[in-house]
């Protein structure tokens, strides 16, 4: 809804407010009342937030009071001084020196309609029980413009790689069996990462915050390059740019220590705590190079390598026995090329490999 279909919402329900407590209340105003309410969502919620006002500020009704009107609210019409409003319930035009002033907002009162001192009090009514739902109870539609502006999900099958670009000039990149939820709004953009890994280039933006949500973690940045990853039982931060924080939570679920780290910096957070790898650029670049189709390991257990190989394909490696699950091992692999890697394995390891339809079971000879 625009800007001005919200103000000119408010500005009505005010005036039946101030009408419904003065003199003169009929049933066939409350008829017209109800109908009013009854057309529009926005139309009960403006006229809740704006009667509770109307109740909590005291002086209103001694402002209401005495005032002799027949038929619905006529003519009171708001607008922003210098233009006009044409959403009140009846459309009498007003004398131009008849126009209240308040500050921003003009109160035109129905031509002919009872002595000046009334109509002062009746546009003084409508004034205060805005001016009180302003300061005091907050606006409905100052809300709705922080609440989320947008609200998308993205999400990549096995093997699969997606980029995509969020409104905000930001863009995520998806690794394989990954999702991420998005909701931006004016105070904060938020990623929950449900699954999976991504890669996160946040455009600057000061006064909106960067957060990715994952599991009970957060990760905070204002405009940076990182990347998040999911796995069982630890969550993976990579920073090759700028400086984010990865907030842990505390034992009895509230907020627990915060951790900067800046660029080159790998963190590991697990139930035991966080580890972090700083001023190794080049190892937060390594853990990106999912983007590009390999996968790097350097000493790596082949228990590890193999979990790292069953996150961008359908056939799954399965170790047969420790002594295999603790080889170790080191280069650059294609992730897509399980059966060169398997091949590798058994020539170069002395791997035994057994085929079970789908799984791949490895075994030291």
């Amino acid at each position: 809804m625009a800007a001005d279909d919200s103000e000119r919402i408010e500005r009505t329900a005010a005036e039946w407010l101030a009408r419904r407590d003065g003199e003169g209340w009929t049933a066939q105003d409350s008829a017209q009342l109800d109908r009013w309410l009854r057309a529009s969502t926005a139309h009960r919620v403006a006229f809740l937030r704006l009667e509770s006002a109307w109740v909590e500020t005291g002086r209103l009704q001694a402002l209401a009071a005495g005032l002799a009107h027949d038929g619905p609210p006529t003519r009171g019409r708001w607008g922003l001084a210098g233009e006009s409003a044409t959403d009140a319930p009846s459309t009498s035009r007003a004398a131009p020196d008849d126009d209240i002033d308040f500050g921003a907002l003009r109160f035109s009162p129905r031509e002919g309609r009872g002595p000046r001192s009334a109509r002062g009090r009746w546009a003084g009514a409508v004034a205060v029980v805005l001016l009180a739902a302003s300061a005091g109870v907050g606006g409905w539609w100052r809300w709705r413009e922080n609440s989320a502006v947008e609200r998308a999900a993205y999400a990549t099958a096995l093997g699969a790689l997606e980029t995509v670009r969020l409104t905000d000039g930001s863009q995520a990149t998806l690794s394989s069996e990954s999702r991420i939820d998005v909701a931006l709004s004016r105070r904060e953009r938020r990623i929950d990462l449900q699954r999976g890994e991504a890669l996160f280039e946040a455009a600057k933006d000061a006064s909106r915050p960067f957060v990715v949500n994952a599991g009970d973690h957060r990760v905070v940045a204002v405009g940076t390059r990182f990347s998040v990853r999911r796995d069982r039982d630890a969550l993976r931060v990579a920073v090759t740019e700028g400086t984010v924080r990865l907030d842990m939570p505390g034992a009895d679920g509230s907020a627990g220590p915060e951790t900067l780290l800046p660029a080159g910096s790998v963190a590991i957070a697990t139930a035991a705590g966080v580890s972090v790898r700083r001023n190794d650029p080049g190892a937060a670049e390594r853990a990106l190079e999912w983007r590009e189709g390999y996968l790097r390991f350097q000493d790596t257990p082949l228990r590890e390598a193999a979990e790292e190989f069953n996150r961008f394909n359908a056939r799954k490696l399965m170790m047969g026995d420790a002594d295999v699950a603790a080889l170790r091992m080191g280069g650059q692999f294609r992730w897509s090329n399980l059966d060169g890697f398997v091949r590798l394995l058994e020539q170069g390891f002395g791997v035994r490999v057994e085929h079970r339809g789908e799984l791949i079971v490895l075994h030291r000879r």
